[in-house]
């Protein structure tokens, strides 16, 4: 039988992932991103909880939207800048940001102060996914879970 997930943590206690799986050159913008997957440590399966630290100067991600997985923000410490079509918004403690699924407006959080932020990251689990990066020539495919890297034609990076 399967170890049972605990039913509450301490955040704190959960090691952090820091960068990502982008090409080196992209890689980069993330480098003081660190994600704690907590909502892998209650065995959740239709959504993904992550406590997300931004170093000074980094970024959450490139611009980019799903196809078929929704996302939302919460903002915990510090200032964050999101960064959509519409521009770019301040965002401090207690401020929330939404994307839903198929609605094409490239999104990132950038923190430009000299101070960490903290956001509450929570997005739908779906085993297939398309995500498009309007600034990049990139675009990420999720097969079975796994997303992988192309260029936005589809050809190999």
């Amino acid at each position: 039988m399967a170890d049972k997930a605990p039913s509450f943590l301490d955040a704190s206690t959960v090691p952090p992932r820091v960068g990502s799986n982008y090409p080196p050159d992209l890689a980069k913008a993330v480098a003081g991103r660190a994600k704690r997957a907590l909502g892998d440590r209650f065995g959740l399966t239709q959504y993904g909880v992550n406590h997300v630290t931004l170093e000074p100067g980094s970024a959450s991600a490139h611009r980019h939207w799903h196809e078929v997985e929704d996302e939302f923000i919460y903002v915990l410490t510090g200032e964050i800048v999101l960064k959509d079509d519409d521009g770019e918004h301040v965002l401090t403690p207690g401020m929330c940001a939404g994307f839903k699924a198929g609605v094409p407006n490239g999104h990132c959080l950038i923190n430009k102060t000299s101070q960490p932020a903290a956001y509450l990251e929570v997005g739908t689990r779906s085993p297939t996914e398309t995500a498009h990066y309007p600034d990049t020539d990139l675009k990420a495919v999720k097969t079975d879970y796994k997303f992988a890297f192309t260029r936005k034609d589809g050809s190999p990076l």
